[in-house]
This record gives structure tokens, sequence and C-alpha cells, in this order.
């Protein structure tokens, strides 16, 4: 599990296509500090796992389920990511309940120059997306300030434009959306029951 703080600006040194999957070096100090083996790192949002260490640098494979999901698709050397280790049991809580795992992606539109960011969104995701709520962009625990039909807005403080990459996003970038993993649930456990009720509803309506 992740909670969106992003702990390192990591850069991509090393892109291997293997088939339907690619294979990622990554250099990133601190998150590959105490990395080993099979351990969770997310890299722009995507819980990867880690197949090597090697000094400042990890390496973990992307299969194409990912790759079809999300940014990473169309990664090259030189791409700098965000980075966040998996949450220790006893670690502080900063952001929000996350996975890693990318629902889909978003497009950067514009950013104002007070911090107000906005991104359109895949339909599909839009029910999931509230005002002031939670939402994952390339792995930064976010808020969101509003939303319409097609867009929603996020306000970034200087310390996030500055330590992540969307302080160096340009207008068309993709980035990875993961919605809040809670609303998917509830929406899952109420739908049974709601659809049950309309059904009973309508039932009673055309007896009466």
């Amino acid at each position: 599990m992740f909670t969106g703080i992003v702990e390192e600006l990591g850069e991509v040194v090393g892109v291997e296509r293997r088939g339907d999957a690619t294979r990622l070096t990554v250099r990133g100090p601190v998150v590959a500090g105490d990395a080993h083996h099979g351990d969770s790192i997310a890299v722009n949002g995507v819980c990867l796992t880690v197949v090597d260490v090697s000094g400042g640098d990890f390496t973990v494979d992307v299969v194409a389920e990912t790759l079809r999901r999300t940014s990473l698709d169309k990664v090259e050397p030189g791409r700098l990511v965000n980075l966040e280790r998996a949450m220790p049991a006893d670690g502080r809580f900063g952001g929000h309940v996350m996975q890693g795992h990318v629902d889909g992606t978003a497009v950067f539109l514009s950013r104002e120059p007070e911090g107000l960011t906005h991104f359109a969104f895949p339909p599909e995701l839009g029910r999931y997306i509230v005002e002031k709520g939670s939402i994952a962009v390339d792995g930064i625990s976010l808020t969101v300030a509003g939303v319409t039909a097609e867009e929603f807005t996020v306000a970034l403080i200087p310390t996030t434009l500055r330590l992540t990459t969307l302080g160096r996003a340009e207008p068309g970038d993709r980035v990875n959306l993961e919605v809040d993993v809670l609303a998917k649930y509830v929406e899952k456990l109420a739908g049974v029951h709601l659809r049950g009720a309309s059904v009973d509803n309508g039932v009673g309506k055309e007896d009466a």
C-alpha cells in the first residue's frame, strides 16, 4: 500500500523491450537505498516489483496489462518519475489509501499562476471524482478542488511543483490516475442492493 507522498524524483536510465513487456532501470538512491528483490516501489503511481538493485538503481518489469493502462508504455531513458516505497505497517499515513493500481490516464491541460491545475479524465472514471475527494495523479495524493463532466482541477503547492513531475508537465502530457479505491468498493457493494430496490419498487408500482 502507498499513501501518495512522493519520496524522490527518479530518472529512467534503462528501457529494455521484451516482447509484450518492458524492463525498466530507474535511478533513485533514496528508494533504492534499502530496496531488495521482491519489494514494491510505485513509479509514477504504478506499483512495480523490484527484480534487481545495483547501487542507486533498481530494475522492475512492466507487463502488457500495465503498459496498456498507464503512461509507462511510452517511457524512454531520461524521463523523470515520481518514486515512493510501499508504506511500512508502522509508518505515518500522510496521504490517502493507494494501491498503485492505475485506473487509467488523464491529460494535463493547463496550470494557472496560483497553482490550479486542470486535467481531462476518461468518462468512465468521472463518477469516482468528487470535489474535495482524494485522487492520485502520477502517484501524488491530491485533493480535487473542482470537477466538471470532463475535467478536474487540483491546487498544487510550490513544494509539489518543485519535487514531482507535475512541475514539469506540459499541455497534452498523459498522467496516471488512481481513483479512491473505497469509492469503487462502495459502488459495487451498494449496487447490488440498489438494483434490487429498483426492481422491487417497479413491481410494486405495476401491481398498484
